[in-house]
């Protein structure tokens, strides 16, 4: 295939460790600068993230990219809400047990500190020009894949993001102007960390490779 080079193993190695080394320095951030950050490099990480596969090539996906400080702030106001929902509710104890160790809370500065929010919508089904609509094929997987070399982008790019994921999240839609066909599935703050950022400990802690992968 002309487009795929024909590299060394030795070389393949290299880059895998490179890419390896490169990746384990990510963490999330939950302390955002205001900084200002060039939509263009916002955009290229898009357009990373659509070259991701996705099932028949229909890519089910649609982001939708704010730094209007308006809609920043209407997103928080709804996204906070739908938080101290899921924090005062006992049948959510164990789950946010878990979280105790990585130090979230109901309070979201960082959707309207950061100098951008991209949210992201799967759609369920397309609508076409003509009316009709088409099914989509093994969505959540497709738009999975594709923020995974979202997030990866973002950190290549020297900036660093969040995933935040409020439930329910039907506000998105509206506040974005988006249809009913599409479901919003996170939001991602993305910018620069500020001078206190800090990542929990607890964060950093990865389970070893012999407990998540086999070899036959």
């Amino acid at each position: 295939l002309p487009f795929i080079k024909k590299i060394s193993d030795k070389s393949m190695i290299i880059k895998s460790e490179y890419l390896f080394l490169e990746m384990k320095s990510r963490h999330t951030i939950r302390d955002f600068s205001d900084r200002l950050v060039p939509y263009s490099i916002i955009e290229n990480c898009i357009k990373v993230a659509c070259s991701a596969q996705s099932g028949a090539n229909l890519q089910p996906w649609h982001f939708v990219v704010i730094s209007d400080p308006n809609i920043k702030s209407k997103i928080r106001i709804a996204a906070e809400n739908e938080e101290k929902k899921f924090y005062n509710d006992i049948k959510k104890d164990e789950w946010l047990k878990a979280l105790e160790p990585i130090g979230t809370n109901p309070d979201k500065p960082h959707l309207q500190i950061a100098p951008w929010l991209i949210v992201v919508f799967l759609e369920r089904y397309s609508e076409l020009s003509d009316g009709s609509k088409r099914k989509n094929y093994y969505v959540p997987e497709s738009v999975g894949i594709a923020m995974g070399f979202l997030i990866a982008a973002i950190h290549n790019a020297g900036l660093v993001c969040l995933e935040h994921t409020p439930n329910p999240m039907k506000f998105l839609n509206d506040l974005c102007g988006r249809p009913e066909n599409e479901k919003p599935i996170m939001i991602l703050p993305v910018g620069t960390p500020s001078e206190n950022a800090s990542i929990p400990k607890a964060a950093k802690l990865k389970k070893p490779l012999s407990e998540i992968l086999t070899v036959f």
